[in-house]
């Protein structure tokens, strides 16, 4: 049973900030101050099952990193925008190239450049140690800490209220 109160059944895409969402807030940076993000292989496994499933998955990120751009473009993720500053513009766009309104779509954020984006999507997601205003803006606040399995509790929520959750042929293998 799902935790969240929306009617999950009707996403069809979602949308996630990296640093504080998909890798933990804290970045370790090498010798030239270039950050070195973490993933988390739990939100990895149910990001490409998601993408297998058919949600339409995009990463709207104000850093920049051909890393982070090289492992979600491995999980199949092919919606991948890096150095945005204005977030919900490229949301916008994102809905109107995938074909979706913003009620079908979810979107995760952590903090306060993540807030317009928050408010023009349907659901609107903050981890469990997201700034104040950024949970306060959200819909559901995760148990789990961003970077630490934040996405795969959602993804796997609304992947099992939609049936598809270990459900997809593909779903015991990466």
């Amino acid at each position: 049973m799902s935790k969240i109160n929306y009617q999950l059944t009707a996403i069809r895409g979602i949308a996630f900030d990296i640093d504080g969402v998909l890798s933990p807030s804290t970045v370790p940076c090498d010798a030239n101050g270039i950050p070195s993000r973490m993933v988390n292989i739990k939100d990895g496994y149910a990001l490409q099952l998601a993408v297998k499933c058919g949600l339409k998955i995009a990463i709207i990120s104000g850093g920049v990193s051909q890393a982070m751009v090289d492992r979600y473009s491995a999980l199949g993720i092919t919606d991948i925008y890096m150095g945005v500053s204005e977030k919900a513009d490229v949301f916008e766009k994102w809905l109107q190239h995938v074909g979706l309104k913003a009620e079908e779509v979810a979107y995760m954020g952590d903090d306060v450049p993540d807030i317009p984006v928050m408010l023009a999507a349907g659901l609107a997601i903050a981890p469990s140690d997201a700034a104040v205003d950024a949970k306060d803006a959200a819909q559901y606040i995760t148990v789990a800490a961003g970077g630490y399995g934040a996405a795969r509790e959602v993804l796997e929520q609304i992947l099992r209220a939609q049936g598809l959750w270990m459900a997809h042929s593909k779903a015991f293998g990466w």
